[in-house]
C-alpha cells in the first residue's frame, strides 16, 4: 500500500504570520490537531503547528495567543515523504523519530498529510 493510498488530500493550511488565535480558531473550526504552516516563497520548507506547540508555548511559557505568530511557535522544517512511497517505510520513519505526522510532497509542492492515526486505522480495516 502506497502513502497515496491513504492519505488525507484536503488539507488545512494556515500562513506563518497568521497569530496563535487565528491557528486555534482554524483548528476548532475544522477540528484538527494540525495544521500546514504555509511556505513564504515556492523554494521555501513547509512547516506543522500542533496542539502541543500551541499549549507549550501558552502554558510552559506564559505566552498571549494575540502576541504570538504561528511561525515562533511551528516546527519547519518538517519530515515530508513522496506519495508512492510504501506504507510500511512511513510507520517506520514515523515510530522510529517519534513523530504523529507527516507531509506528502510532490517537487515540494503540497500533496496530502499523513497520521499516524490514518495508518492505524487502514491496518485495522485490513483486519477487518
Amino acid at each position: 500500500m502506497l502513502v497515496k493510498d491513504i492519505m488525507v488530500r484536503d488539507v488545512v493550511k494556515v500562513s506563518a504570520f497568521a497569530t496563535l488565535r487565528e491557528a486555534l480558531a482554524l483548528m476548532k473550526r475544522h477540528s484538527l490537531k494540525s495544521l500546514v504552516v504555509e511556505q513564504q516563497t515556492p523554494h521555501d520548507a513547509w512547516g506543522l503547528i500542533t496542539y502541543t506547540n500551541i499549549l507549550k508555548t501558552i502554558v510552559a511559557e506564559s505566552g498571549d495567543i494575540d502576541l504570538i505568530n504561528v511561525y515562533d511557535v511551528c516546527a519547519k522544517p518538517v519530515i515530508s515523504v513522496g506519495e508512492n512511497l510504501d506504507v510500511k517505510h512511513v510507520a517506520a520513519l514515523m515510530t522510529d523519530n517519534h513523530i504523529k505526522r507527516v507531509l506528502v510532497l510532490r517537487d515540494n509542492q503540497l500533496v496530502g498529510l499523513l497520521t499516524m492515526d490514518d495508518i492505524i486505522g487502514t491496518v485495522l480495516d485490513i483486519l477487518d
